[in-house]
């Protein structure tokens, strides 16, 4: 495909990839097989990846020592694209000498601390192709002859601003931590995505209570893990309903997780996919595993006996209100109920109050102007995760994430994440870029920075 031709002329990659994190990682590994396998040179796919972290990180501030994957191992980077990958769990077992220790455990879903480091141990693996500490600030097309020939994509590092070339996109910029409208975030109002970024601060500090507002699984985990890594101290959880709802892992239900509920969920009509998503958001939006509902019960229930109460569920109400001072949080709790107002002084209040997709045409710039939409205004994608676009823009523009109101559930989940990738190298290399290589595939003015 893409070639250096000698003097100033500037490399264009096929595919640049914006942001590192798991979706992106298994982007390069399946681009790193692919050419490994190519019979020929021609068929190799040239790419590079910026990420704006100094090195690899997922959900770093919710790597709880005991929290577990939601999902199975065997749903990892690469397996259900590639069994026989040497980027796979089990090989990330097998190198550092727990495979049988794992076996012997019998679970399916390893602690999540433990699926953060075979992350960084693939990352690892393909980091040739990453650029960290390099943000993507702007991509632009460059026209020729009425048509976009490829796009020009800055890229600012500590080094300042260079200029890379695609004909291609993957946008795999991950999930933005939301907070209630009217609240500012700051030393002691946090997003449970911060949490463990910020408690060690309070080491020494002897806090006396803690209000936790959500009622998905990140919450549940949170009032756990205060309670109890701060035994002195109240833990009050917040949230609408009576309880935490179970999550349905169910076998049947979790088909909705399945590859091929992509295809289904893509060719229904809106009215059926507003209806899958209302049957099963239960299996991942706002729901708890079952095993730590009854734990926190069983923990509620016996201070109740013992007279000890430090952990306080005010259900069926919702915090109205949070004012930060500089050693305290005073939050407003409002019974939905009767309207009845609690105010409870905290050291810290930690909203668990889940996360929300960054535009992705918030970079493009003039480009998005080319990006199609639906009815309601939302990006129009293709079942190969391509944007759509006018005529005048041939360069694919792939998502890895908000996807969900065409792909369904698993839009920024790990469980398709492997077939995901394969489906977008299979649409790069069907629409023609193994036979790319006699046409216009490089710019020789010289300018800008150096694709590295």
């Amino acid at each position: 495909m893409s070639q250096v031709l000698p003097g100033d002329a500037t490399l264009v990659h096929d595919l640049i990839g914006i942001g590192f994190g798991p979706s992106n990682v298994a982007m390069a590994i399946a681009i790193r097989e692919h050419n490994a396998q190519a019979a020929d040179g021609q068929e190799t796919v040239t790419a590079r990846f910026f990420e704006q972290q100094p090195r690899f990180g997922w959900h770093r501030g919710m790597l709880i020592d005991d929290a577990t994957m939601q999902v199975s191992f065997l749903k990892d980077l690469v397996t259900l694209r590639n069994p026989a990958s040497e980027f796979s769990f089990l090989c990330y077992l097998q190198s550092k000498g727990r495979l049988i220790d794992f076996i012997n455990h019998k679970n399916l879903f390893p602690l999540r601390v433990e699926f953060h480091d075979y992350f960084e141990w693939a990352a690892t693996k393909v980091d040739d192709l990453v650029s960290y500490g390099h943000e993507v600030v702007g991509v632009a097309p460059v026209v020729r002859d009425g048509a976009v020939d490829h796009l020009e994509v800055t890229v600012r590092s500590g080094e300042g601003l260079e200029v890379h070339r695609a004909r291609n996109l993957v946008i795999g910029t991950g999930l933005r931590p939301l907070v209630p409208k009217g609240v500012e975030r700051g030393d002691r109002v946090w997003h449970n995505s911060e949490l463990l970024a910020k408690v060690d601060a309070l080491e020494g500090t002897s806090p006396s209570r803690f209000v936790v507002v959500g009622a998905g699984q990140s919450a549940a985990e949170n009032v756990a893990y205060l309670h109890r890594r701060f035994p002195g101290a109240e833990v009050c959880a917040v949230f609408t309903r009576y309880g935490y709802s179970p999550a349905d892992d169910s076998g049947f239900a979790n088909r909705i997780f399945d590859p091929a509920a992509v295809d289904d969920y893509f060719t229904a009509p809106g009215s059926v996919k507003r209806r899958l998503m209302d049957y099963h958001g239960n299996t991942n939006y706002s729901v708890v595993d079952i095993d730590l509902i009854d734990d926190l019960y069983r923990q509620m229930y016996r201070e109740k006996v013992l007279g000890t109460e430090r952990l306080r569920f005010l259900n069926v109400s919702r915090l109205t209100d949070v004012k930060e001072t500089p050693d305290r949080v005073r939050a407003t709790v409002t019974s939905l109920v009767t309207g009845e107002e609690t105010l409870l002084d905290a050291d810290v209040v930690v909203f668990a109050t889940g996360y929300g997709q960054a535009d992705p045409l918030g970079l493009l710039g003039e480009v998005a102007d080319r990006c199609l939409r639906d009815d309601e205004g939302r990006v129009r994608v293709e079942r190969d995760y391509r944007i759509a676009t006018d005529p005048g823009l041939p360069c694919g523009i792939y998502l890895q994430g908000g996807t969900e109101h065409t792909h369904g559930i698993t839009s920024s989940l790990l469980s398709n994440t492997a077939i995901r990738v394969g489906e977008i190298l299979e649409s790069l290399l069907d629409r023609g870029l193994k036979s790319a290589s006699d046409e216009a595939r490089t710019v020789a003015d010289g300018t800008g920075g150096t694709a590295r």
